[in-house]
């Protein structure tokens, strides 16, 4: 049985399953099943799709963001690549026993990965003009005669320039269906796995003319309906693809996370200079990034990265090179700044319902250097800002550039086999669930150390019927917010 997976960065659940526009999402949802999808903690693009492939959380791949301490010192972080995960995936399975694999796009996949089958890069591909992209090489060739200039995603997104950002999206997502198919018709493949990226792009870019919960939507503007127009042509996109399986291929549509609105920013640095926690040696006469401030280590107790979400660490004596917090006092320190960030309020003084985790309590295994915490302001309806010198704690504008939207706990899956196990929508599936369910699904073995289970069997809930490499990714992780 072959395997096609579907990826699409940030389909939310509400959307894809409601628009009865969306006829070939629908066919795949009456012949198998579909639900929510619990994305991990975090919910951000990296890791989160390798955390579906590996069925390993977080914590037990290392990596906890795009960006991650490489050391314990105050400005070790390191980006992301495809090889800061060498667990084993879903293709590595695949290949082990003797079938080939193709995956198109899946972060992080630069470099790209050797395969048995054909690697092309994600949107973390610095030039696709100057860099090698894909496994093997001659594809890059074989794409450029196909598309010309392949877009990874694109340039300067947050913008107000929304005419040119849509004009642009649709131009890769274009140029991306095509490669897919191309590939689907020309190789040999027994597994197949691509995402696209322009569903999330246009959902940042778009998201306040399309939710009228958002804080800034106006009714009837010219962009309303922008976001559910892009799912009508996904689903166009998806329908040509069905056309090139036979009746034995099993099909998997899913995304890494949900989308939701964003209601503004919460100046997390900012926040923990006035409470005292980040001592700075010269407070900013202008808004100014975490790592251009003057910071006193020597008595500073706690600092924060910046992002959709926010990652907060604690200098601790022995372990960072200046420590102000005693090893012993460190879980009673932290659970005390738990209980403070939990309390944060809103812009009107009411509670924001932050969500604060401590790593080993949701994760199976800690490796390389985690957060002290990893925090959700207002459960992912705030931003974390990182920068310094705000009139205020909370900001509506972006420290990053105009964003609509953050990503939500909860994604989207739909899963069609031939065997037609189960029919309906399921409830509690998780992303970690999807690597043993498709791999029991074609036969073939499912690693002891993956961590989710099956879904082969689950109860549905309701019938059927619905350098300069490294500076060009940070200016785009930058672009994309998902740095500050």
């Amino acid at each position: 049985m072959k395997i096609l997976v579907i990826g699409l960065d940030c389909a939310a659940p509400e959307l894809l399953f409601g628009d009865e526009r969306l006829t070939n999402f629908r066919r795949l949802m009456e012949a198998g099943y579909y639900g929510r999808l619990e994305s991990v903690i975090p919910p951000i693009t990296v890791p989160a799709w390798m955390c579906m492939a590996t069925s390993q959380d977080p914590g037990s791949l290392g990596v906890y963001g795009f960006r991650n301490r490489s050391d314990y010192s105050y400005n070790g972080l390191g980006f992301v690549n495809s090889k800061s995960i060498q667990d084993l995936a879903l293709w590595d399975q695949v290949a082990r026993e003797g079938k080939r694999a193709n995956i198109i796009g899946v972060p992080p996949s630069y470099p790209p990965r050797k395969v048995n089958g054909v690697c092309v890069g994600c949107f973390l591909t610095p030039d696709t003009n100057k860099d090698n992209y894909t496994h093997p090489p001659n594809v890059k060739n074989e794409i450029a005669s196909l598309t010309g200039e392949y877009p990874v995603d694109v340039k300067g997104f947050r913008t107000e320039k929304k005419d040119w950002l849509k004009d642009e999206i649709y131009t890769m997502s274009r140029k991306h269906f095509d490669v897919v198919r191309h590939y689907m018709r020309s190789s040999d493949w027994d597994y197949f796995q691509f995402v696209e990226i322009g569903l999330d792009r246009l959902q940042h870019g778009f998201w306040k003319f399309h939710d009228p919960h958002h804080v800034l939507h106006q009714p009837g503007n010219h962009y309303e309906e922008v976001i559910r127009d892009y799912y009508v042509y996904l689903d166009e996109e998806l329908g040509t693809l069905l056309e090139l399986l036979d009746d034995e291929t099993a099909v998997l549509v899913l995304s890494d996370h949900g989308a939701q609105r964003l209601d503004g920013g919460f100046c997390i640095n900012e926040w923990l200079v006035r409470e005292g926690l980040l001592v700075l040696n010269e407070y900013p006469k202008e808004i100014t990034p975490f790592g251009k401030l003057n910071v006193n280590w020597d008595k500073t107790k706690v600092w924060s990265e910046g992002g959709y979400y926010a990652r907060v660490f604690f200098n601790v004596k022995g372990r960072e090179p200046n420590g102000a917090i005693d090893r012993a006092d460190y879980e009673k320190f932290r659970d005390e700044i738990k209980i403070r960030l939990e309390a944060t309020v809103d812009d009107k003084g009411q509670p924001m319902g932050t969500l604060v985790f401590k790593p080993e309590e949701i994760y199976k295994t800690v490796r390389n250097i985690a957060p002290d915490l990893i925090v959700h302001f207002g459960g992912l309806y705030w931003r974390s800002i990182g920068g310094v010198g705000y009139p205020t704690v909370h900001v509506q504008e972006n420290d990053t550039g105009p964003d609509d939207c953050n990503h939500a706990q909860h994604g989207s899956f739909i899963l069609a086999a031939p065997s037609g196990r189960a029919q309906g929508e399921i409830a509690n599936a998780h992303i970690l669930d999807l690597a043993p369910t498709l791999l029991e699904l074609g036969g073939y073995d499912v690693p002891n150390t993956m961590q989710g289970k099956s879904l082969l069997n689950a109860a549905p809930l309701v019938e059927p019927g619905y350098g300069e490499e490294e500076e060009i990714i940070r200016e785009r992780l930058s672009g994309l917010g998902y740095i500050s």
